[in-house]
């Protein structure tokens, strides 16, 4: 599968401080990769590298087959980005701001309507950018970086504060996306997002990948505890461990048609980042 972004050894120093220490990556087509960490762990500075707006001190990164130290603005025609200094034209309204990006980028004006529709933007679109809320500020530049429909998106915590309904929208978009072959690298805090959205997702700490794989292997891997919660069919709740005698417990039940739901207890993505590093994702 063709790949869309490969990170080598990436190193990057500023001074005595090391931002990134040995980051090895790779995307491919049709991929969301979750990149996660807390404040200060070195995704803003990835993300930077990546894109062309700072060299690494050391290693290689290659997006859709380039060079990043040497990529030219032409690349932006293949390429989404919605970062934290993402900014609209305060002064334009909605679809003044799609339209000049549209023109930019040889878009039918028909996607900016499909996709205002898509985020609920629609109705404002004759609104002046600064008067939405950072909520629609924040999807206006979302759908701005989609409506190309590039081989790879970047988003950088695309659904903070946001309202559950339109995240659940923006999440569903993303997946029809990547079920067309874009390749997505994600930054988020939100455990459960990445859970929901990502194939593989790297535990960024100190700047190096502490872990990474699916959210389903990461969190199985430290299961540590194996602790079951049996729901019977008579309503009580049991709790049983990984030993011979409760095994052998849950099969009588099972034979007995006792058991309503067995439920497993691994730990989450936020559990399984605190396990590994001691810190938590804030």
């Amino acid at each position: 599968m063709e790949t869309r972004l490969k990170l080598t050894n990436i190193s990057k120093s500023f001074g005595d401080y090391n931002a990134l220490d040995g980051i090895n990556l790779e995307i491919k087509k049709g991929e969301i990769i979750g990149f996660l960490g807390p404040s200060g762990a070195g995704k803003t500075t990835t993300i930077k590298i990546i894109t062309g707006q700072l060299k690494q001190t050391n290693g290689t990164a290659e997006l859709l087959g380039r060079d990043t130290s040497k990529i030219t603005h032409d690349i932006y025609r293949e390429v989404g980005i919605v970062s934290d200094n993402s900014g609209v034209y305060e002064k334009v309204t909605v679809w003044g701001n799609m339209k000049l990006y549209a023109d930019l980028l040889g878009v039918d004006k028909r996607v900016i309507t499909e996709l205002l529709e898509r985020v609920g933007l629609s109705a404002h679109k004759d609104k002046k950018a600064e008067k939405l809320s950072r909520g629609q500020k924040q999807r206006l530049v979302l759908v701005r970086a989609l409506m190309h429909k590039p081989k790879i998106l970047f988003l950088d915590e695309p659904t903070s504060g946001l309202d559950p309904g339109t995240t659940l929208e923006i999440h569903k978009l993303l997946l029809e996306l990547q079920e067309e072959g874009m390749a997505i690298f994600l930054t988020t805090h939100d455990m459960e997002e990445a859970t929901r959205l990502c194939n593989k997702v790297a535990l960024l700490n100190r700047g190096k990948i502490a872990e990474y794989g699916t959210p389903k292997e990461l969190s199985l891997k430290y299961h540590e505890d194996r602790v079951f919660r049996v729901i019977k069919t008579d309503g009580y709740e049991e709790k049983l461990y990984d030993t011979d005698e409760d095994r052998e417990t849950l099969s009588a039940w099972i034979r007995a048609n006792e058991v309503e739901s067995l439920h497993t207890s691994e730990p989450n993505l936020e559990k399984v980042f605190l396990r590994v590093t001691g810190r938590e994702l804030v």
